[in-house]
């Protein structure tokens, strides 16, 4: 029976040509800044989204929080849409790195109150001063939700009237782009620095961008020393990258599409999906004894995240066939059957 892994587009392998490209690949030491394939793809990076410098670490989570280390001053606050990834799933790095507190602001759809973030802006010597303003392009938890481009600019004016600068969680910023219509560089307009992550939905093993004025990069590489980001021959993980770069974008149509037929298929057995919610390549469902029915849909070979106890996500990525949305839903009605027996 064929595993239809739905947790997450994190589970994909290294295609055919990104193993080649990994194989063959030229190296150096990156931390000397020696490795010629490293260097490729950070310059293909920032051309690709119209910055002027990339640098690759191993993760989201690192290139979000020295984006972060950069820009706040202890104490700081940084203020982003509920259900942030920064937030939530970075675990508390915020104070622990930067020494940054959060403010949340509301978020529906993952798209910022816009009267909100205005609200939440602190000048007074009796609060925590902002020092950020954090968006998040999918909004992971919100469903994979897309801010529009005229939300992020209204924001990015809000942030220069207040002398505030700009960070954007692209972790799943082509799938916007897909979604949008529109090159990955007008989504990353804008703001004083980009997370773009290459293991997600383009199909890299490993690593994320920082992308950043040429200024703040010396101190964003310093930051990346600091946290053990530093590689040394990493040219066999850049090699794939550039690989995700030029090719994985092409796929993202046909994954938001999947996700599009799993969530109507969900409607159809009778599960709580927010179709308006669905714009790229998630899928939130809300099932009673979500735990359960995870553990019921894994024993027929379907695997999917329970979020909290009623709250199920699918993720589609590449590496799936085209029978397996129809497979999956078959075996998410058995699912369904056992877990209400």
């Amino acid at each position: 029976m064929r595993t239809i892994d739905l947790r997450s587009d994190t589970v994909t392998r290294p295609t055919p040509a990104m193993r080649r490209a990994m194989a063959e690949a030229e190296v150096g030491d990156d931390v000397y800044r020696e490795d010629p394939t490293v260097n490729r793809l950070e310059a293909l990076a920032a051309e690709t989204l119209g910055c002027e410098r990339a640098v690759f670490m191993p993760s989201g989570t690192m290139t979000n929080q020295v984006a972060l280390m950069v820009h706040l001053k202890r104490g700081a606050e940084v203020i982003a849409p509920e259900g942030a990834h920064i937030y939530e799933f970075e675990p508390g790095a915020i104070g622990v790195l930067s020494g940054g507190v959060p403010r949340l602001v509301p978020a529906p759809y993952g798209v910022p109150d816009l009267e909100a973030l205005r609200r939440a802006i602190h000048t007074s010597p009796h609060q925590a001063p902002t020092g950020l303003i954090a968006l998040e392009n999918t909004h992971n938890l919100a469903g994979g939700t897309v801010v529009p481009l005229e939300v992020q600019r209204k924001v990015q004016e809000i942030a220069r009237t207040a002398g505030l600068p700009t960070h954007l969680d692209g972790a799943r910023l082509f799938n916007a782009a897909t979604y949008l219509k529109v090159p990955a560089r007008e989504v990353a307009a804008g703001f004083d620095t980009v997370s773009v992550c290459l293991s997600k939905g383009l199909g890299a093993p490993v690593g994320s961008l920082l992308l950043l004025p040429k200024a703040l990069e010396p101190e964003a590489r310093r930051y990346r020393k600091m946290l053990g980001g530093g590689m040394r021959q990493a040219g066999v993980l850049a090699a794939a990258g550039i690989v995700a770069l030029q090719e994985g974008p092409a796929h993202l149509e046909r994954d938001h599409q999947m996700a599009r037929a799993l969530a109507e298929g969900l409607v159809r057995l009778g599960l709580g999906v927010d179709l308006k919610a669905v714009q790229t390549n998630m899928v939130y469902a809300r099932v009673p004894e979500a735990p359960r029915f995870v553990a019921r849909l894994a024993a027929l070979g379907v695997r999917a995240n329970a979020l909290g106890t009623d709250r199920v996500r699918f993720v589609t990525h590449r590496d799936l066939d085209d029978a397996d949305i129809p497979q999956a839903l078959e075996r998410i009605a058995q699912a369904l059957e056992r877990t209400s027996a």
